[in-house]
C-alpha cells in the first residue's frame, strides 16, 4: 500500500470516527499520528513533529485573536447588548407583518458584529426574540427557522473566528478578509428579511402584526444600542484605518465590551468568572482541534495527497468553474456531519492549493479572498442543514415544544436564499472584492 492510498483511506476512517462522536480534534490527531507512522515507516518523524507542533500552535501570535474575540462575545452576552439590539430592530421593523422575525435577523447581524460565533449568536438572540414571537402568534417554523438562519451571521459578519482561522491557514491578510465579508454579510441579512417578507405574504397566518413604535420610542431604542455601534466602529474601523492590528483590535474590543458590561450593572464578579471560564474552555477546545488538524495536515503533506489531487485535476482537464462547484458541493456534504471550524481545518490544506492552481481571471490574493468568502458561506450552510445543523439544535433546545421537523421545514426557504447568494457571489467576484480593492 503506497502513501497516497493510506491518505485516501484515512478520509473515510476520519469521517467514521466523527460520526461515532469521537471528538474531532482527537480523531484528526489519531489519524495523523498513525497515518504518518505508516507512510514514513516509523514513529520518529511524527514524534519529532509533535514536539514542535505543540509549541507552534500554543505560541502562534495570530491565534491569540481567538480568545480575545470569544471574551468579547461573552462580555456582550452578559452586558445585555443582545436585548438592546433586538428592541432597536423591532422598533423600526416590528409593526410589519413578519417584522419581529426580521428584527431577530437584524439583531443577529448586529450581535455577530461583536461576537464572532454563530452558536453564541443563535443561542443569545433566541432567548430574547422567541418570547416576543410567541407573543405575536408567530408559527414555530418561522420563528425557529428565522433565528437558526440569522444565527449563522455570527461567523460571517466580521469579526469572525472561522475567518481568522482561514486567513491563517491560507496565509492571507486578516484585515482584507474581514473587509471582504462585510458586503456578503449585509446581503445575507437583507436576503433573510426578504425571505421572511415572502413567507408571510404566502402564509399570512404565520405571523401577526404588532403596534408601531413612535418616533420618540425609536430614538430611545437607537440610543440604547450606541455601545454596540461604538465597539464595532472601534474594532473594525480601527483595523480598516490602521489604528490597530487585528490582535490589538480584539484586545481593545474585549476590554471595551467588558467595561460597557460593567457600566450596565449586568457584570459582577461572579459573571466575570463565568465569562473567563467559558472563554478558557472554548479556547482550549479550539486549540486542540487546531493541533489535531496540524498533525493530520502533516500526514497529508507526507502522503502528497494535496499535490496529487491538483495534478489529477489538471490532467483531467476540468474547467476551473466545474472544480469550484465540486468543492462547494463537497462542503455542503461535509456540513451534514461536521462543524464549521473542523471543516475549515480539515479541507483548506487540500482544497486551497488546488484552487490556487486554477485560473478564474483574478490575481492570487484576490482568488484566495474570494474563495475564502465562498467557503465561509457554504460552511455557514452546514450550521442549518441536517443531520448536524448545530444552530437548529440550539434553537430547538430553547423551544422544546416545537418539533424538530418543523424547525427544519422553517429553515428551508433560508437555505434556498443562501444558495442563490453563493451562486451570485461566485458568478460576480467583484461583489466580494470591491471593499478589499479599495483597501489596496
Amino acid at each position: 500500500m503506497d502513501r497516497l492510498e493510506v491518505a485516501l483511506i484515512s478520509v473515510p476512517v476520519l469521517l467514521a470516527m466523527i460520526f461515532l462522536r469521537v471528538p474531532i480534534g482527537l480523531a484528526m490527531l489519531l489519524c495523523g499520528v498513525v497515518g504518518t507512522a505508516i507512510v514514513t515507516s516509523g514513529w520518529v518523524p511524527i514524534l519529532a513533529s509533535l514536539k514542535s507542533l505543540t509549541y507552534d500552535v500554543v505560541a502562534n501570535h495570530s491565534l491569540s485573536i481567538i480568545p480575545l474575540f470569544l471574551l468579547m462575545g461573552q462580555f456582550a452576552t452578559k452586558g445585555g447588548m443582545s436585548e438592546s439590539l433586538f428592541k432597536a430592530a423591532a422598533a423600526f421593523l416590528g409593526h410589519r407583518r413578519g417584522g419581529v422575525a426580521m428584527a431577530g435577523v437584524g439583531a443577529c447581524a448586529g450581535f455577530g458584529a461583536i461576537c464572532g460565533s454563530s452558536l453564541a449568536t443563535a443561542a443569545t438572540m433566541a432567548q430574547v426574540a422567541l418570547p416576543e414571537m410567541r407573543r405575536y402568534g408567530y408559527s414555530g417554523a418561522l420563528s425557529t427557522g428565522s433565528l437558526a438562519a440569522g444565527g449563522t451571521l455570527g461567523i460571517l459578519i466580521p469579526p469572525s473566528i472561522v475567518l481568522v482561522i482561514y486567513a491563517i491557514l491560507a496565509e492571507q491578510n486578516i484585515i482584507k478578509m474581514f473587509v471582504a465579508a462585510v458586503i456578503p454579510g449585509l446581503m445575507a441579512a437583507v436576503g433573510f428579511m426578504i425571505v421572511i417578507a415572502i413567507y408571510v405574504r404566502i402564509n399570512p397566518a404565520a405571523a401577526e402584526t404588532r403596534e408601531r413604535v413612535d418616533t420618540a420610542g425609536r430614538v430611545r431604542a437607537i440610543m440604547d444600542v450606541w455601545p454596540v455601534a461604538l465597539i464595532f466602529t472601534l474594532v473594525i474601523g480601527g483595523i480598516y484605518v490602521g489604528w490597530f492590528t487585528p490582535t490589538e483590535a480584539a484586545a481593545v474590543g474585549a476590554a471595551g465590551t467588558g467595561l460597557l458590561a460593567l457600566r450596565s450593572g449586568e457584570l459582577d464578579w461572579k459573571g466575570l468568572k463565568e465569562c473567563l471560564l467559558a472563554t478558557a474552555i472554548s479556547t482550549a477546545m479550539i486549540y486542540f482541534i487546531i493541533f489535531g488538524a496540524q498533525v493530520y495536515n502533516t500526514f497529508l503533506a507526507f502522503s502528497q495527497l494535496p499535490q496529487s489531487t491538483a495534478n489529477w485535476v489538471a490532467a483531467a482537464g476540468f474547467s476551473p468553474w466545474v472544480v469550484l462547484v465540486m468543492i462547494l458541493l463537497a462542503y455542503l456534504v461535509f456540513g451534514c456531519v461536521m462543524d464549521s471550524l473542523s471543516m475549515i481545518l480539515l479541507t483548506i490544506p487540500i482544497f486551497f492549493p488546488l484552487i490556487m492552481t486554477l485560473d478564474f481571471g483574478l490575481g492570487p490574493e484576490e482568488t484566495a479572498i474570494w474563495f475564502g468568502i465562498l467557503v465561509l458561506i457554504v460552511v455557514e450552510l452546514g450550521l442549518v442543514t441536517p443531520p448536524v445543523g448545530m444552530n437548529i439544535f440550539i434553537i430547538n433546545s430553547l423551544a422544546p415544544d416545537i418539533p424538530l421537523s418543523e424547525t427544519y421545514r422553517g429553515v428551508v426557504p433560508f437555505l434556498i436564499a443562501e444558495i442563490i447568494r453563493v451562486v451570485l457571489l461566485a458568478a460576480i467576484p467583484a461583489i466580494v472584492l470591491f471593499l478589499p480593492r479599495t483597501l489596496g
